[in-house]
Order: structure tokens, then sequence, then C-alpha cells
């Protein structure tokens, strides 16, 4: 681990935002992988060592190998024991992964969802025949062919066949406190939504049910841990946020109010100006004269 070379993060940005995958062996790459923390982008890990997963309402302690699935509308975080930690990792955008008509399935498998389980126990031999395929991304990834995205595409897709034929692991422990692990889980997805970076691609969740939706839970339960916990509505704290972020575009942006309110999900202006007057008691063309 101490003689790997490191690249920037700015690098794996690139590739990305150009390709819409990269594949990269940890061993070379050990400190980008950790920090690494793309909110649009899937992620598959095989990996060996000791660690600690925390993925939405749940904590995994593994030992061993284990292929890990990562979905960027959830909250994750990983906690490294080991000393040694070796593996390979393959990012890939949802535009990409859905060139294929049959991906849209694959993401909604339980490997992906909050509700099922994105940990699974590697055996030895499952361990080679995985490696296989993601050396042959990464050799992939670095030739001249013409379709290798179309390649390293399928290969994507056959890990996750592969895995959804495995024995899902059970080595999880709930959080003791349910209602605060989802508002956390919540409360990150949430502020993942944001900064509103362009009317071009505006807010997609904006409904305490999209929320509901992509945490896996019934609306009315997200609800209820909601207001035990912070004493407020999933949709208060939505609006919340939603008032918050036009407020900051409205300062520090010269976009007119027609695409701030298209960029925060709103119809019509008028929808806009409606609410943002409810939230704040001024209207948005008077914040924006106030810092003039």
């Amino acid at each position: 681990m101490k003689n790997a070379t490191t690249r920037p993060l700015s690098d794996f940005n690139s590739e990305l935002k150009l390709k819409g995958f990269n594949v990269f062996q940890i061993e070379e790459d050990a400190t980008a992988t950790r920090i690494y923390s793309r909110k649009d982008f899937y992620k598959i890990c095989l990996t060996t060592g000791k660690s600690i997963i925390h993925y939405a309402d749940r904590s995994y302690d593994m030992d061993g190998t284990i292929l890990f699935f990562g979905n960027p509308h959830i909250p994750y975080s990983w906690e490294t024991i080991s000393t040694r930690y070796v593996g390979y990792t393959v990012l890939f955008s949802e535009e990409f992964i859905q060139l294929s008509d049959r991906s849209e399935s694959l993401l909604q498998s339980p490997l992906f969802k909050i509700g099922g389980t994105p940990v699974l126990n590697i055996s030895e031999k499952q361990r080679e025949f995985l490696n296989g395929i993601f050396q042959k991304m990464i050799e992939e990834q670095q030739a001249d062919y013409a379709y290798k995205a179309d390649l390293i595409r399928n290969y994507i897709h056959l890990i996750i066949h592969e895995a959804l034929k495995m024995q899902p692991s059970e080595n999880y422990t709930q959080d003791k406190n349910a209602a605060a692990r989802i508002t956390r889980v919540f409360m990150e997805l949430l502020e993942r939504q944001f900064p509103v970076e362009s009317p071009e691609r505006p807010l997609q969740l904006k409904t305490a049910k999209d929320y509901a939706d992509n945490l896996a839970v019934h609306v009315n339960h997200l609800n209820r841990s909601l207001k035990e916990v912070t004493g407020k509505s999933t949709t208060t704290l939505i609006n919340e946020r939603i008032a918050g972020e036009a407020k900051a575009i409205l300062l520090h942006t010269d976009w007119n109010v027609t695409d701030v309110a298209y960029a925060l999900g709103f119809e019509y202006p008028t929808y806009f100006n409606n609410f943002f007057k409810k939230m704040t008691g001024t209207n948005p063309k008077s914040v924006r004269m106030q810092e003039a």
C-alpha cells in the first residue's frame, strides 16, 4: 500500500465525464478509491480485507473477499480496518449502463436497492473468476477497440448476473434507533441533490414520495421517522432545502427567475414565486435586488 501510485481525484472525474465508466485496481489507486465520492455514479467493488460498510440502515462487518454494489442515490460509507486492502473497482453512470435495454431491470435488482443486500461474501473460486472479468475490463479500457464501451458494459452485466446467482450476505447489524438512521439516510440523500448547477439538469427528487421510492420505504414510514427525530414532515424538510437553494442561486448567479424555477422543478415561474413567497416571506426578485 505504501508504494501505491495515487492519482488526483480530478483525473477520475474527467475520465468518468468523458466515458461514463472507469475501471481500476485498488492496489494502484487505493487513496483515490477511499476519497471518491461522486454522487452520480454506480460502483461495484471486489475487495479483499477487513472493513465495515455502512449502507442505508445497515452496517456490514466484513472480513475476507466481498463484492459490493454502491447506488448513488443511497448514502454509504466505508471504514477500512486492514492495513492492506486489495481488489478492483468499476464506476459507471446510469446513462452509460442504460444504453442497453436490459440494464434498467438490473439496476432495480436487490443488489442496488436499499431493502436488498449490496454486499456478498465471495469464495476463492468466485474471486478468481471475478478477478478475470475486472482484468479484462482494465485491458479493454486501455485498448483502442472502437466498441470497447459495449464490451465493458457487457462485462458489468456479467458481474451483476453472477452476483444475482450468489447467496446474499446476512452479516449485518440493524441500527438500534431505526428512526434516527432513516432520518440520517434521508438527510444525506437530500443533500446529494444539491447544488443545482444548471437549468439543463433540474432537480430530480422533489416530493416526499420521490424520496421514499428511492429509499425503498413507504412514504408514511419515512414521514413518521422524520417527525420523530426532527419534528418536521418530509415535505417541510424538502421545501426548506429547496427554498435555501433558491436563495443561493438568486444571490450567486445571473439566472433569470424562469431558469431558477425550472432548475428547482417548478413547471411555471408563478408556482415558484408563490412557493418562495410562502417559504421566505418575500419574492425572488426582492432577494436579488437586496444583494445588488
